[in-house]
Formats: C-alpha cells, structure tokens, sequence
C-alpha cells in the first residue's frame, strides 16, 4: 500500500525513491510487525484472560505441564494481524505469489481458529478431527498449488540442492508435492508449538533465512551468479517473510518462557504452511527440509514414535513424542531444552544459506 501511495511521489521526493527496494521494505515491514505485537501484546492478552480464553493441557503429557494450565492461547491470532497487516503496506500489492503467501496464511489461520474455537467450547484439549483438519489443508494445498502451476513463466522441476544436473520435471504432479510441502510444513510446526517459544524462535530463524533465500531467487543476476533458480517476482517475499520475523520477535517477547501467552493452533499451523508455500515458489523446498530441520525432527519423532508403537506390541523410542517431551522427560529444565532447539534452528539457518555457494 505504502509503495503504491508514496513511490510515486519520488519524481518530486527523490527520497521516497528508498520504497523501489525490496530489501528497504522487509525491514520496515519487520519492524512494523514486531511494533504491532509489542504494543498490541498486553491488550490481546489481557482480552484473551478476560473471555477465559485460556490453554487446556493434554492428560498424557508431562507433569510439569498442568503449571501452563490457565496461560491465555490463540496469540497466534496476534500475529496474524501483524504479518497481514505489515506486508500489505510494504508489499507490492500487484504481486501474485504475496497473495498466493496471504491466502495460505488467511485460511490457515482459520483452520486454526476453528480448531482452537472448539477446544475451548469442549474445554478440552483437542478440536477438530485430525482427519477434518487434514483434508481441509490438503484442498488449500492443491488450490494454491494449482493457481502457481497455472503460471506459464512457473518451472516445475525439481531443485536438488548439491545436484544440480538432477532437476526431474514434475508436471502436474507438482500441485501435489506442493500441497504435500505446504501441509507437511504447517503440521511440524504445530507438532512443535509445546513449549514456550520452541516453535516461535525457529519460525523467526527459518523465516530470516527466507528473507535471504526469497531476495537473491528472485534477482536475475544474483540468481545467476549464484546458478540458483530464477523466479521472477519472488523477491517480494522478503517483506512477507520480513514480516513474519518482525512477528515473531515481538510475540516471543511474551511467548518467552514463562510464557504470558500461547499461540495456538491459529498460529502455528498458518506460520508452517505459509513457510512451506514460501519454499514452493522459491524453488527451495527440498532445502526446507534443512532450513525447517527443527520442524522437520519433531514431526518425524511422532512418525517413528506411532509406527514403531503400533508393530513392536507397545514398545517407544523415546519417552514421549514429540522429541522436545522426550528431553523433559529426561530431566532437562524446560528452558535448555528451548534454547538448545533454537540454537540447533539457528545452525541449519546457516547452513542453508551456505548451500548458496555450494552448487
């Protein structure tokens, strides 16, 4: 909005030229979106404790949990309001992949806030069906996946980081892997969302790394120069991502243990599956594997957990699942086990902006 109402004023204000740069735009849109929570954050959390708004913990979990019993939750909804809101004033509002970013967030979001509406109508702590909310994302997926497969200048095929003589031609085929990469990311965060900030801080890590890898996708000669794939207007997905780090530091400043407030499922399941449609259009989404690794592990700990429960009569690989449980479980204060994860989160995030130069 704001690129529309004041670039054009630079032919007069050759300092309104600043709004031309993506890279000027992501910072202010991070900037705009921690200010929202940092001011908002008392008010929605006052409000949310005032309608008794509040987290249900799950029976089976461990002891130390039944404290958070009461914390307010749907802050996810918090930041919401600061993503959407910064990136439509800083974005390019004729560009096609932020709406495609927004959608998934919007509808996300939705998904989340009827799965939290009805938690706290039974007052327990489980909403929708598992299978309800599953193919409710899935159909989101193949959506938006189709909308970017529609795109003629849009290239399916498959980036392999380190290889990049294999590259297969997905087809059509690739609306499906992309609703698989958006669904699959949205799921691992939410796995993640179970301590306070362990899902929050690698969102914000992940999302900076985004920042890096939308900007230098969507520069031709950047892209070029780094044999990378080039998507041509993929760049604004910096200030949406910029946006999401922006949210994320100032909803971790009362997410932060002991935590004021929880996201909820309003959060975590639109920050994972607008993360995930990120690395679709940037053509990163074999690397999401390593910029997301957090994610990644805590949802493949409840795989091996359920799968290895069910073929070996009763018999678990860790103590409980996800993996941040099974740490608790062994005797580590809650904050270590935090800190540990965002240091690992913050590791792969380098790592994977390494893989820039090493093709």
């Amino acid at each position: 909005m704001l690129y529309y109402l004041l670039y054009p004023l630079h032919t007069t204000i050759s300092a309104f030229n600043v709004f031309r740069y993506i890279t000027f735009r992501a910072i202010y849109a991070s900037l705009t979106a921690m200010l929202i929570c940092l001011l908002l954050g008392p008010w929605v959390i006052r409000r949310l404790t005032e309608h008794q708004v509040h987290q249900y913990v799950r029976q089976d979990g461990p002891p130390t949990h039944l404290a958070k019993t009461g914390t307010p939750t749907m802050g996810g909804l918090l930041i919401l309001f600061a993503v959407v809101t910064a990136t439509l004033l800083w974005g390019d509002l004729a560009n096609f992949f932020l709406w495609m970013v927004i959608l998934v967030t919007i509808s996300y979001g939705a998904i989340g806030f009827a799965d939290d509406y009805l938690m706290q109508k039974k007052k327990q702590s489980k909403g929708l069906s598992g299978s309800s909310k599953f193919l409710i994302q899935a159909a989101i997926g193949i959506l938006v996946g189709g909308l970017i497969y529609t795109r003629a200048d849009f290239d399916t095929h498959l980036i392999v980081p380190f290889l990049k003589e294999i590259n297969p031609d997905l087809g059509w085929a690739y609306i499906l892997f992309a609703a698989f990469v958006i669904v699959g990311t949205s799921n691992a965060v939410n796995l993640t969302d179970g301590l306070d900030g362990l899902a929050i801080g690698p969102m914000t890590v992940a999302a900076a790394t985004f920042v890096v890898l939308s900007y230098v996708s969507g520069h031709a000669k950047i892209a070029d120069y780094l044999q990378i794939q080039y998507v041509g207007s993929s760049g604004e997905l910096a200030v949406f991502c910029g946006a999401v780090v922006g949210a994320g530091m100032g909803f971790l400043w009362y997410n932060s243990y002991p935590a004021q407030i929880f996201m909820g499922d309003v959060g975590s399941l639109p920050l994972g599956g607008a993360l995930g449609a990120v690395a679709v259009i940037t053509k990163h989404e074999i690397l999401l594997a390593l910029v997301g690794g957090i994610f990644v592990i805590e949802a493949l700990s409840v795989i091996f957990q359920v799968c290895f429960f069910k073929v070996s009569n009763g018999r678990r690989i860790f103590r409980m699942a996800p993996l941040h449980h099974h740490f608790e479980l062994k005797g580590w204060p809650e904050p270590k086990v935090i800190v540990r994860f965002w240091i690992i989160a913050i590791i792969l995030g380098l790592l994977s902006i390494s893989t820039l130069k090493l093709r």
